[in-house]
């Protein structure tokens, strides 16, 4: 099935078209083929085509390279996260172990921007987790405590400083955290699409039907074309399910996204003219603010389970209505037209917020499913994908791999059932918070 996206990304359409896009046409054979390029297939790519500079490498999305989900969300680089979809962690040793990964993906991400020296708006800004409802003080104060004893900067936040340092009254409590990182994923992604070796050979807009092994070699079928392969990497993240890859580990969930205008120098003035901050939510389905550096406002604040495969325009619209309601909550002196663009996105969950990171046969090997982190994870993990692949054993994927795996999922229709049973309750319990 083809994957079909909206046109309103404002993070890519802030971007000049790409220009000289291939789609495969003909039949091909590879060293190496990557299925995927986003974050992880595009850093799985540039890593191969470094270490083997005289093999063949594909690389092959079903839309425009980067487009996907690591174009299309809010921005955060994280250091730590309070909400990983559906659960929290509640183990100290377990949550270490996910914030030395996180710390390893910025890491990743601040080596690529130094050696290609991209602009991409990166702003060691920091975050906010906060909420308007005042008894969210002691789930900050849980956070704040597990922060302490791992040694991370951070800060509990009343409504007066919220307000001085947001431009908003909406919220009543907040926690600070110092090592967030902002940034525009259009314009990273780009980068990594522009910093692909030569014998990397990108084709876009060609969407894998299936796949079969054949004693060594990889078959995958295209609407246009057979590729022959040695080894795959699969980097599909939201999409690994619909390929059957690790399918009983993971599932995928659509985002939707809005972002204003930019704000004239009254409206910015009337909101006190704050720098600009990023907000994730204290709740799981509350919202996911941002003023950018050059005065909008982002606003993500619905998951559904829903086709990964793309949303209908009148779907989108009634989103982008809900999020016109989550705006003019925090920022109620903005008019009505406020907002210029909406967008949805895929993201992967697992069922204990986990990541996948294996080799599933020998020639075969998957990266996926960073549940709302994958700025930093995926890039961490194409890289430490691909090293993996040709038989290495860095020091990064021995903390990768001392992580504690996806867990097992029901199978249909329990699992639907689930999520959308889990999606309803949570939603309930954030309704402020939208």
């Amino acid at each position: 099935m083809q994957v079909v996206n909206d046109n309103g990304c404002s993070w890519i359409n802030d971007l000049n078209p790409r220009r000289n896009i291939n789609s495969l046409l003909s039949n091909e054979e590879c060293n190496w083929l990557i299925i995927g390029a986003g974050y992880t297939g595009l850093s799985a790519a540039r890593k191969l085509g470094q270490l083997h500079p005289n093999q063949k490498i594909i690389l092959v999305d079903a839309q425009l390279a980067g487009e996907g989900a690591s174009g299309r969300n809010s921005g955060y680089l994280v250091d730590t996260t309070l909400n990983d979809g559906f659960t929290s962690n509640k183990e100290l040793e377990n949550y270490k172990k996910k914030t030395d990964i996180y710390s390893l993906g910025i890491d990743t991400v601040k080596k690529f921007i130094k050696e290609h020296q991209v602009d991409c708006d990166w702003n060691e800004s920091g975050k906010y987790f906060a909420s308007s409802k005042i008894e969210d003080k002691k789930i900050l104060d849980n956070f704040s405590n597990t922060l302490s004893k791992l040694g991370f900067e951070h800060s509990i936040l009343g409504n007066e400083e919220l307000s001085e340092q947001l431009g908003t009254n909406f919220y009543n409590i907040g926690l600070y955290t110092k090592g967030g990182i902002l940034l525009h994923p259009g314009k990273l992604v780009r980068a990594m699409v522009d910093a692909l070796p030569s014998n990397v050979f990108l084709y876009e807009n060609s969407c894998l039907l299936n796949w079969s092994k054949n004693k060594d070699l990889i078959l995958c079928n295209f609407k246009n074309g057979i590729i022959k392969t040695k080894k795959i990497i699969f980097a599909i993240n939201g999409f690994m399910k619909s390929l059957g890859i690790k399918s009983n580990y993971n599932f995928p969930i659509t985002l939707t996204a809005s972002m204003t205008r930019r704000l004239s120098d009254e409206e910015f003035k009337s909101i006190g003219e704050p720098k600009e901050w990023g907000v994730l939510p204290v709740r799981p389905m509350g919202a996911t603010i941002r003023m950018t550096k050059d005065r909008r406002i982002l606003i993500r604040n619905t998951a559904e389970v829903l086709s990964p495969f793309g949303m209908s325009n009148s779907i989108l619209q009634k989103r982008s209505l809900n999020q016109k309601i989550g705006i003019k909550k925090r920022f109620p002196q903005l008019p009505n037209d406020i907002i210029n663009t909406s967008w949805s996105g895929i993201v992967s969950r697992t069922r204990n917020s986990s990541q996948i990171f294996e080799k599933i046969d020998s020639n075969i090997f998957a990266a996926g499913c960073y549940n709302g982190s994958g700025i930093g994870v995926g890039t961490l993990f194409g890289e430490q994908i691909a090293l993996k692949a040709i038989n290495e054993n860095t020091n990064e994927i021995k903390t990768i791999e001392a992580r504690n795996k996806p867990t097992w999922l029901p199978p249909q229709p329990f699992l639907n059932f689930g999520i959308k049973t889990r999606l309803i309750y949570e939603r309930l319990k954030a309704k402020t918070e939208i």
